[in-house]
């Protein structure tokens, strides 16, 4: 059986621990996502499923429990390690782009390689190869404030993929989005995970994009609970 590429055991997390006003928002989560599995994090706003991402992704430490992300315990590890790894391993997608609006959707895409060590020639190359990817190669040379929402929420798909991740966690990903250009740029994330080969966790509120990925997870008081997708 192939490793997992992340791992979650036993993960807890509260805020305003040991005061009168705690609010224990992770009890015990568990998870592991197989190499090239997208896995669909269901739950509503307000019950953790962004501090789970978080945990996952090196942004924010569990108070108990383990991270592994292809098969390397991330606990107590040095902020630089966990920097690196966040870095190589992990691609980021959140409800807004939060592109850079003084460079185009191109430059987007080639910065993260550049700090990363990749000559500008192969960034450009692979950053026109995501964006055709994804349908805007043609849109490359705009700034973000020249293009659509849905374009928009593409290029920050692309910048996610730009280092070549093992793991990608998205945060509802076309959460801002109105349905028709949901549907629309939800086909091309999963397109583009799927040309990867990458491995995903996806949070949504929408059943119908979670019933379209490889399983579902429930966030339930903390825990992550198998859900049985439900297709209209």
């Amino acid at each position: 059986m192939s490793e997992p590429v992340l791992k979650l055991s036993g993960i807890a997390k509260a805020y305003n621990r040991g005061t009168p006003g705690e609010i224990e928002v992770l009890r015990g989560a568990e998870l592991e996502v197989g190499p090239g599995e997208v896995v669909a994090l269901v739950a509503p706003s307000g019950a953790g499923k962004s501090t789970l991402l978080h945990i996952a992704g090196l942004l924010d430490t569990a108070d108990a429990g383990l991270v592994e992300i292809n098969g390397h315990d991330m606990s107590g590890r040095s902020d630089r390690r966990r920097t690196l790894v966040r870095r190589d391993d992990v691609g980021f997608i959140y409800q807004f782009h939060h592109l850079l609006p003084e460079f185009s959707a191109l430059e987007n895409i080639v910065l993260p390689q550049l700090a990363n060590g990749v000559s500008r020639k192969v960034a450009e190359a692979r950053a026109l190869d995501l964006l055709d990817q994804v349908g805007i190669a043609a849109r490359a040379s705009h700034r973000p404030a020249a293009l659509s929402g849905g374009e928009q929420q593409r290029v920050a798909f692309c910048r996610a993929l730009a280092n070549e991740p093992r793991l990608l966690l998205a945060d509802e990903p076309t959460g801002n989005l109105d349905p028709a250009t949901s549907d629309q740029v939800f086909a091309a994330l999963m397109a583009l995970v799927r040309n990867t080969g990458l491995s995903a966790v996806i949070a949504t509120h929408n059943l119908e994009l979670a019933a379209r990925m490889d399983r579902q997870v429930r966030l339930d008081q903390g825990r992550l609970v198998p859900l049985e997708p439900t297709i209209p």
